[in-house]
């Protein structure tokens, strides 16, 4: 019963089509849905990040260091899936900083929408052309400059939708 639910919650948000009992898949993504997303995100995580820099204390600005150095070891590596996992880590550090509430389930229901066509984009171009943008959040963190973080996180998002626009061609 619990991965029933998780599936229906899945199917639910948008993230996989349940087809019957036996054939779940990942919805294809269709170039206006991808770019609707994609803007969508724009406007909803640098404001998250922003009204989130003030519940960033010490101890989760080692985390969101921890989880930058494990994406520098993922590129380095080609390591897709651990880029993926640290990834996601390091934002939802961030927008889960003042606690869980609406605007992180959007984002978090945007990211799976979008995270099965990362997966494949990555698989297709590699980690060589991935661009970190994290540092320049991390230094807008200990600056406490909400501005610059805004920046910093739609940056990392543009960057994103440039690999899809390549990834598709």
């Amino acid at each position: 019963m619990p991965v029933r639910d998780a599936l229906s919650r899945l199917a639910s948000e948008g993230a996989v089509e349940i087809r019957s009992k036996r054939r779940i898949v990942v919805p294809v993504m269709a170039p206006a849905r991808i770019a609707e997303v994609m803007h969508c995100r724009r406007l909803l995580e640098p404001e998250a990040a922003a009204l989130a820099l003030s519940a960033i204390d010490a101890r989760l600005l080692r985390r969101l260091r921890d989880a930058d150095a494990a994406i520098d070891r993922a590129l380095e590596g080609g390591d897709i899936n651990a880029y993926m996992e640290n990834n996601y880590a390091f934002h939802f550090l961030i927008y889960r900083a003042p606690g869980e509430g609406v605007l992180t389930r959007m984002i978090e229901m945007l990211w799976m929408r979008f995270g099965p066509l990362m997966r494949v984009v990555y698989g297709r171009v590699g980690t060589a052309r991935l661009i970190d943008q994290h540092q320049q959040a991390l230094d807008a963190i200990v600056r406490g400059d909400a501005g610059t973080l805004r920046a910093a996180i739609a940056g990392d998002i543009a960057d994103g939708e440039r690999l899809i626009a390549e990834g598709e061609g």
